[in-house]
C-alpha cells in the first residue's frame, strides 16, 4: 500500500517561492509515476505537474517555466518548487501516485497553499 504524505503548504507572497514536499513509502518508488494536483473548493482536481522514474517532468501552460518537480529517489520524495506564486495558484496542492504496471493509483490528503500579500 503506497503511502503519501504531502508538507510545506502555507500563506506565501505574490512572486515569492514554496517548495512543497510528498513524501512516500510503502512500495518501490522507482516504480511510480508521481503528479501534482490541486484543487480550489468547488472546482475539479487540476493536474500541475508529473515526473516519471527516470526524472521526465511535464507540465500544463498554467505553471510551465514557473513550477518544477524534482524526485529525490534516494530518500522516496518528490518536491513541487513553485516560483513567482500568483493569486491564483491558490488551491489545497495533491501529491498522486500511480503505478506503473499496475496502474493502481493513491493519493495524499492535500495540503493548502495560499498566495496572498
Amino acid at each position: 500500500q503506497v503511502q503519501l504524505v504531502e508538507s510545506g503548504g502555507g500563506l506565501v507572497q505574490p512572486g515569492g517561492s514554496l517548495r512543497l514536499s510528498c513524501t512516500t513509502s510503502g512500495d518501490n518508488f522507482a516504480m511510480l509515476l508521481i503528479r501534482w494536483y490541486r484543487q480550489v473548493a468547488g472546482k475539479q482536481r487540476v493536474l500541475v505537474g508529473s515526473a516519471t522514474p527516470s526524472g521526465f517532468t511535464e507540465y500544463p501552460e498554467s505553471v510551465k517555466g514557473r513550477f518544477a518537480i524534482y524526485r529525490d529517489n534516494p530518500r522516496n520524495i518528490v518536491y513541487l518548487h513553485m516560483n513567482d506564486p500568483k493569486e491564483e495558484d491558490t488551491a489545497v496542492y495533491y501529491c498522486n501516485a500511480r503505478k506503473i504496471l499496475s496502474g493502481e493509483e493513491h493519493w495524499g490528503h492535500g495540503t493548502q497553499v495560499t498566495v496572498s500579500s
